[in-house]
């Protein structure tokens, strides 16, 4: 590779991939290409179109700090808002055009002799690269639970990451499973056209009001006559956050102040003692991501709307029956049951030095240094990989700290010697990563930020600024053989 500038794959084109490419096309690297299965850029935000779909992390924060955004209709915009930013910025960074859409990679293998992945496509395509780097993220794969006689029901079931906008809801009977970030957005945004909504809940989530608010044409006038200014609003979110972040990593007198607020929050907006014990968690705050909303609480207390917590036994041709032997009739069924999160990179198949396949590597759970490098797999580097979620802030935050560090890497690797992070570095690294998230809250529930064994391999245990530091400079020495 010495010589000449690397030819560099992108796998994926949502807010990650976008975020890498238009960092390494700013410094020069321009033999790039991205290749997205989907028929549209967008990630999670071209895939998630169900109703009530939104934004959950206020707008000012959720976008990119060289790409801030005046024209936002309000603090948590809609999905759409987010995906046409996304796609803007796909264009105006120069990024669309190395798109490659329809293509789904099946799997990548390191060719030694070459030092190149070779990446072959579902349709039979080979393709070459001197750096790989995949940006599927944690979230693009559904997971639907395996529930007991799911495929006799003769109504309609759909995932809300699958959704059919052709589904008629209007005077429906929908059943919804599951009561995590999807399902409180799509319950209140559905109540009114549904018959009746029955909510099915394994435990309660942690709740706290949103604080959303309409940006109207002046503020956006403003925005777009000042640019500087939105940085003033980034960073009070970003206070926020930082505050937030405290509660689920240690810090007892924020998490009491977090659990009190929440308290009152259903105090006020839900009145009967009896459906306000079963809203009421049970598990460790931030164990599960807490959720911002205004409307979850007085849906659930409309008199068609019902919140079972009796165990699912089964579904059946009509609905779903409870362990209690209570039928609950239904026309849909919708799984707001979120994502395979902890199978990283599934189901492409990778294959790197000596023949070592990174899923019999991850068996025991996903590991790699800073996030994105994992030893006895050279030149390939991760965006939103293993530890690098965020439970409380912007996970643009994490993209761009990641797409700096790559631009140093490729340059790294366009030296000539294959890029890969040493053994003993990432095994410590792995060590100090797991013992300060024992200390945390992700640790007190079952939740999609662990493996079935209680591994946590999504989140990340410190502030996203310590991830920015630790990420500022890639250190030659942590690369190369022992």
């Amino acid at each position: 590779m010495t010589g000449r500038r690397p030819r560099i794959v992108i796998i994926g084109s949502g807010f990650g991939g976008i975020a890498v490419a238009a960092a390494l096309l700013r410094a020069g690297f321009d033999d790039l290409v991205l290749l997205e299965r989907a028929d549209d850029v967008g990630g999670v935000w071209r895939d998630n179109t169900y109703p009530g779909c939104a934004c959950d992390i206020p707008a000012p924060l959720y976008s990119y700090s060289f790409a801030l955004n005046p024209h936002w209709s309000r603090r948590f915009p809609p999905h759409a808002e987010i995906l046409g930013y996304l796609r803007r910025c796909a264009d105006d960074l120069g990024v669309t055009p190395r798109v490659r859409l329809g293509v789904e990679v099946a799997d990548a293998t390191w060719d030694p002799d070459a030092t190149r992945w070779r990446i072959r496509t579902t349709a039979g395509e080979e393709i070459t690269a001197d750096v790989l780097v995949p940006a599927v993220g944690q979230l693009s794969r559904p997971l639907v639970p395996t529930l007991p006689g799911a495929d006799r029901f003769g109504g309609t079931a759909l995932h809300t990451a699958r959704w059919d906008p052709t589904v008629d809801l209007d005077g429906a009977r929908i059943a919804v499973v599951g009561t995590g970030a999807s399902a409180i957005q799509f319950v209140p945004a559905v109540a009114d056209r549904a018959a009746q909504v029955t909510v099915f809940q394994r435990s309660a989530p942690w709740t706290l009001p949103r604080p959303d608010r309409r940006y109207g044409p002046l503020r956006q006038a403003v925005h777009r006559r000042w640019p500087a200014l939105m940085r003033l609003p980034r960073a009070g979110v970003w206070a926020m956050t930082v505050v937030a972040g405290r509660a689920v990593t240690g810090g007892r007198f924020t998490a009491a102040v977090l659990r009190a607020a929440s308290a009152l929050h259903r105090r006020w907006q839900v009145r009967d003692p009896s459906l306000r014990a079963r809203v009421t968690p049970t598990e460790p705050l931030g164990c599960k991501r807490i959720l911002f909303t205004d409307r979850w609480l007085p849906t659930l207390a409309r008199e068609d709307v019902h919140l079972v917590t009796t165990p699912i036994a089964e579904v059946t041709e009509t609905g779903i029956r409870t362990a209690d032997g209570v039928d609950h009739p239904c026309d849909v069924l919708v799984y707001g049951t979120g994502f395979a999160a902890t199978e990283f990179l599934a189901p492409i198949r990778v294959t790197g030095r000596d023949g070592r396949v990174l899923a019999d590597v991850w068996r025991d759970g996903a590991h790699a240094y800073l996030g994105m490098t994992v030893p006895g797999f050279p030149n390939l580097l991760l965006v939103y990989g293993p530890n690098t979620n965020t439970g409380n802030t912007s996970v643009l935050y994490f993209h761009e700290a990641q797409a700096r560090y790559i631009v140093q890497a490729v340059r790294l690797a366009a030296a000539g010697t294959p890029l890969e992070v040493r053994p003993d570095v990432a095994a410590a690294y792995d060590r100090e990563v797991q013992d300060r998230l024992a200390g945390t809250a992700w640790t007190g529930c079952r939740s999609w930020y662990r493996t079935p064994g209680g591994r946590v391999v999504t989140n990340w245990p410190g502030s996203a600024a310590e991830y920015r530091r630790r990420t500022a400079r890639l250190r030659p020495a942590d690369y190369g053989r022992p």
